[in-house]
């Protein structure tokens, strides 16, 4: 199977095409890549454009040996806030995809569940004492992931392997947190894609989080604006701001972090390995290793950026790795 990336499209989808491929954006459950080898398996011969999300209908006519359908529901993520707004249709194509002809692990008697039909459990997942309701879109629970007492959750949604909810989390579909992400306080219509932290309390909505971030107690995001007008999001092609429509939060590149009580405005984009703290809003877009503080921003030293990825990294028992610091040193000198 070879996926091709448009090189346009790749500068559109800034900042999570600083640090993978587009087949390697994770929506829904799975990421692109994921979803058609689930689909097809790794022998298929097929060229398969990267952001282009398999459905029931090309999928059908690759194995019928015709061409990619036309079909007008065909869904491709051209810029960062499709991945948000496509999550809803995405858990539940990976839903039918991952679960179907299995069987859930049984879900204790101590949990609320409407439609429990709609809930999988997978071998190893945790939850206790909480209110699902999966009337409104099918709810995932991936191998070893924990949903804590007191959550209340409005499907779609999408743990995966070892992510967890904390004590008396709200979220609201449709939303995915990625393996081994934490979720805490208010979430709504966002995607994790791995090892990230929203561990406490603040709002956080129609926003998309890479991987290895931290977003300290309080933070919490803007997605609609005081006038209900046109949100301007930064688009590194034509490096200026295009409209993504009347909600978008928080686009923010892997390797990021907030202190707590951060706020961002509507539509911010923060790049890869940013350290932002202090009060007030901050800017629609912040460049990769940016320190960002109250009043000035400065650049962010490489070695000591680097010490910190590693330090968080620890956090989860893993180390940084030689072919992420060449990553990280292409963006630093060129971004």
């Amino acid at each position: 199977m070879n996926f091709v990336d448009d090189a346009i499209v790749e500068e559109q989808l800034y900042p999570f095409t600083l640090t993978r491929s587009i087949a390697d954006i994770r929506i829904g459950i799975l990421t692109i890549r994921e979803k058609w080898l689930q689909s097809l398996g790794t022998d298929a011969d097929i060229t398969i454009p990267s952001n282009l999300l398999p459905s029931q209908k090309n999928i059908a006519s690759i194995k019928a040996g015709d061409e990619l359908s036309s079909e007008t529901d065909s869904y491709y993520i051209n810029y960062p806030w499709n991945i948000f707004e496509y999550n809803d249709w995405s858990i539940r194509q990976d839903f039918k995809l991952l679960t179907s002809g299995r069987t859930s692990q049984s879900i204790p008697a101590s949990n609320h569940i409407i439609d429990p039909e709609n809930v999988f459990l997978e071998e190893g997942a945790k939850v206790s004492f909480s209110i699902i309701n999966a009337a409104t879109g099918p709810v995932y629970i991936g191998r070893n992931a924990e949903i804590m007492e007191g959550c209340v959750v409005r499907g779609p949604l999408a743990l995966c392997e070892g992510a967890v909810l904390k004590l008396g989390t709200k979220v609201y579909g449709a939303t995915t947190l990625g393996p081994y992400c934490t979720g805490g306080g208010e979430i709504k219509n966002s995607v994790f894609f791995g090892y990230t932290n929203k561990a406490h309390d603040g709002y956080l909505g129609d926003s998309v989080i890479g991987e290895w971030c931290n977003l300290g107690a309080g933070t919490t995001n803007s997605n609609l604006k005081n006038n209900a007008g046109e949100v301007a999001v930064w688009n590194q092609h034509t490096q200026s701001t295009i409209s993504a429509g009347q909600k978008c939060g928080l686009l923010m590149g892997d390797y990021c972090r907030s202190s707590i009580n951060t706020s961002f405005n509507t539509g911010t984009v923060t790049g890869a390995c940013c350290n932002i703290f202090g009060e007030g809003l901050k800017g629609s877009h912040i460049p990769s290793f940016s320190w960002c503080g109250p009043q000035t921003t400065t650049r962010y030293d490489f070695d000591k950026a680097l010490r910190d990825i590693s330090n968080w990294k620890k956090l989860k028992k893993h180390a940084l790795q030689k072919a992420e610091i060449i990553r990280l040193k292409h963006i630093f000198d060129n971004y």
